[in-house]
């Protein structure tokens, strides 16, 4: 009979530290920055972004569609680091966004207008509940990546590869949501 092992108990997360109470929030580095700060404006659009995808995440579950938007989530993580991460601090990162990341965005982008073309005229949110959260998800995109400009503007962040995988995040969640639209309609 086999015996168990004595569990190991995780330390629990503070989620109050009330470090944050005069307006003042920490970067991932030594420093604090008040909470108006650009790079903390962005991070919020940022993770915005991050949980509207969860929603339509949710939404699917167990798909190929789910497992496309889950790396798209996975990324945002990696691009959340970036900006939360002072420039003389990169190094610390284990992960960074780089020209195979943004590639791999195209490459999806390219299959998926194969199979879904894509029409030459505005688009109304809300023919479904899965495109429609992939819309809302696009909105919340694009004003993270205005964000984010904001900061590469400032010279807070580099936007070298930062800025194109945003840009194409927000295309991708486009075309995903005609996508969804144009399958739903063909099962009708």
């Amino acid at each position: 009979m086999l015996s168990r092992m004595p569990a190991r108990k995780r330390a629990s997360a503070r989620v109050t530290t009330r470090t944050g109470d005069g307006g003042e929030t920490s970067l991932f580095g030594k420093g604090r920055v008040r909470k108006t700060d650009p790079r903390i404006t962005a991070l919020g659009d940022l993770d915005e972004a991050q949980s509207v995808i969860g929603v339509a995440r949710a939404m699917v579950t167990k798909s190929t569609l789910g497992g496309q938007l889950l790396a798209l989530q996975q990324g945002l993580y990696v691009a959340m680091a970036e900006v939360a991460t002072p420039r003389q601090d990169l190094t610390r990162l284990k992960t960074r966004l780089d020209t195979a990341a943004l590639a791999k965005l195209d490459s999806a982008l390219e299959e998926l207008k194969k199979r879904t073309p894509i029409e030459g005229r505005f688009v109304i949110p809300g023919e479904d509940r899965v495109s429609a959260a992939l819309d809302h998800a696009r909105t919340v995109a694009r004003r993270a990546e205005r964000s984010v400009v904001a900061c590469v503007d400032a010279g807070s962040i580099d936007g070298e590869v930062l800025l194109p995988w945003l840009n194409r995040l927000s295309d991708l969640l486009f075309v995903l949501a005609r996508t969804v639209e144009r399958s739903r309609r063909a099962r009708r």
